[in-house]
């Protein structure tokens, strides 16, 4: 029988008081704020953000509960961006939306961190559920440049080298996303697409949890799949927001993984679907599929729900868990 999980890719919005907070302390808006290296006060702030959305999560009825990623202010390239060594430099548009990031340029080798590891011993105080988040390896590598490695081949694999590593240290969780937007958005062209494959292979391979890959912005291109789908991980992730045929076609011409995540619930419109509504996008799907059934079925947004306003993006995480509980309820 199909399980259904609700959950998030995470990368949070934060309270409305957690941004007036820091921005009175700092002196600068959120995305000005120097990740890594905050004083005490900051720490407060940010830990008491977390306890709260940790509690939010729970309260809608999550099955996974993220860390949130509050204190991610280069979104996606927060662990290079706080790591000693890279320097950071100008502001770069994140894809093609209105956010930004502080250009991380690796200078050495990319050894151990901690950090990511260190915000989630938190939130494993916190919850039983926990789902750890991080960008993947081939995203990761995307937002970045290289000043040390000199080889597009071995930066990527130092880049997954080191996230393996950051995940080899991290608490117990039952769940691991690994958010993959660029496989989208800057397609790894050929060659490049079978390492991206074996980097994420590697980062799943240093944690005893499913892994669940989540591209995001569209559809991946036909030789991109089927080369992630080489990778030992339990679940690939589907954007069915934003491209509804072409993930279609590609489960249906080259099959998925054991366990699927469907991104139904759309993490930057301001719009709540209805739990109904989202269980329907669920069933229209499996209808429509070759795959008799899924053992697990994540139920998220189909993107990071940083866009939104606090208010929206609480009724967007009671809308995923009812949907979830509904669908359980209603045969595949």
């Amino acid at each position: 029988m199909t399980e259904y999980v609700s959950t998030t890719p995470g990368l949070f919005p934060l309270p409305d008081w957690a941004k007036d907070d820091l921005s009175d302390l700092k002196g600068h808006q959120k995305h000005d704020l120097i990740s890594g290296d905050e004083d005490e006060e900051i720490t407060d702030v940010y830990q008491q953000a977390r306890e709260e959305v940790v509690e939010l999560q729970r309260e809608a009825g999550l099955d996974r509960v993220v860390e949130g990623q509050l204190r991610w202010d280069d979104m996606l390239a927060h662990p290079l961006a706080v790591h000693d060594a890279v320097e950071t430099r100008g502001i770069v548009r994140y894809y093609d939306n209105n956010n930004f990031y502080r250009e991380p340029v690796v200078q050495d080798d990319l050894d151990f961190s901690g950090d990511v590891a260190g915000e989630l011993e938190s939130t494993a105080e916190l919850t039983d559920d926990l789902q750890a988040v991080l960008p993947g390896p081939y995203s990761l590598f995307d937002l970045a440049t290289d000043e040390h490695y000199g080889d597009e081949a071995d930066f990527l694999a130092a880049v997954a080298d080191f996230l393996a590593g950051e995940v080899e240290a991290f608490p117990d969780h039952e769940t691991l996303f690994l958010l993959e937007p660029s496989l989208v958005e800057s397609a790894p062209g050929d060659g490049l697409d079978e390492r991206a494959s074996e980097a994420i292979d590697a980062v799943a391979s240093a944690t005893d949890a499913d892994v669940v890959v989540q591209p995001y912005w569209g559809a991946l291109e036909e030789k991109v799949y089927a080369h992630l789908l080489d990778a030992d991980v339990d679940a690939v992730g589907y954007d069915f927001v934003a491209d509804q045929d072409d993930n279609l076609y590609n489960i249906q011409e080259y099959g998925s993984k054991g366990d699927v995540s469907l991104g139904l619930a759309d993490g930057q419109n301001t719009l709540v679907e209805d739990p109904e509504a989202l269980r329907d996008r669920a069933e229209w799907v499996f209808e429509r599929l070759p795959v008799s059934e899924f053992e697990t079925v994540y139920l998220t947004t189909n993107t990071e729900t940083f866009y939104l306003p606090y208010g929206k993006f609480e009724e967007k995480l009671a809308v995923l868990a009812e949907a979830a509980e509904l669908a359980e309820v209603t045969p595949a």
